[in-house]
């Protein structure tokens, strides 16, 4: 989980701007084609209703931060389980679209007998503890289409490392790192993933996309809004020609709810 630019998104819905022809191109090949819904009903001014200045709290409530040595023994883990391969990492949320490390290489992805889902409870970042939300995690099952992300070799432990500070900032949550194997154009390929629980895991929990909708609409804190967040990752699944059904529907069904919302003062 990690602080992401607080400004709606204003993206196109298809393959222009930095998504070239040819990422496109292998996104077709890899994820079963329908067509794509011709709007989202989620809107920037939408999102606009949700944004708020918000005090920072600090750390998760019962959640002990990461130390130094913590985090560089968790580097040295992965970087063990990497071996003398090069390290991809499976992106799914807002990885995709606020990668926070330089990438040397990317491409279009399926991580099979997972599934993204706004199933991770927070308080903190886009959150508060009187206002609660949520962020996306893979839960088991089905397929999940995202990109997968290579670190540079000239800078990979820095690289890594700092995608370690982002993603696990809580010694609790360390072993919500896995290696997990993704399909691309060229092959398999074995990625470095976040949040994935097992469907016994107290983190990530099965929510009703109902009981979601409420959670992610009343939700902001000093990162931003988790509508923000919601709108963000649909927009930039729909701009790469991925939909996810699921998250379609939850973002209207979050839409329906904004509307009940005062707008924004005029700036």
């Amino acid at each position: 989980m990690a602080p992401e630019p607080n400004a709606p998104g204003s993206k196109q819905f298809f393959c222009r701007g930095s998504i070239n022809e040819t990422a496109c191109d292998m996104t077709r090949n890899l994820v079963t084609r329908r067509r794509l819904p011709a709007a989202m009903k989620l809107t920037p001014e939408l999102v606009a209703r949700t944004l708020k200045v918000v005090e920072d709290h600090g750390p998760e409530p019962n959640w002990t931060p990461i130390s130094p040595q913590q985090l560089d023994e968790l580097v040295d883990r992965v970087k063990k389980g990497a071996g003398d391969d090069q390290i991809w990492v499976f992106a799914y949320g807002s990885l995709m679209w606020n990668t926070g490390f330089a990438v040397s290489a990317s491409a279009p992805a399926v991580g099979y007998g997972w599934h993204r889902a706004f199933s991770l409870k927070i308080e903190r970042l886009r959150a508060t503890t009187d206002a609660p939300g949520l962020m996306l995690a893979l839960r088991p099952g089905g397929s999940c289409s995202g990109l997968v992300l290579k670190l540079p070799c000239d800078t990979k432990r820095q690289d890594l490392r700092t995608l370690l500070a982002r993603e696990i900032r809580y010694t609790e949550v360390c072993d919500m790192v896995r290696w997990i194997p993704v399909k691309t154009s060229t092959g398999t390929r074995r990625a470095l993933t976040f949040w994935a629980g097992t469907k016994r895991s107290p983190l990530t929990e099965k929510i009703p996309l109902d009981q979601a909708a409420v959670l992610i609409a009343q939700a902001c804190g000093p990162a931003g809004s988790c509508a923000e967040y919601l709108h963000r990752t649909v927009l930039d699944l729909a701009e790469r020609n991925i939909l996810d059904r699921n998250l379609w529907r939850l973002q209207e069904m979050v839409a329906t709810r904004l509307r009940e919302f005062p707008e924004a003062p005029a700036a």
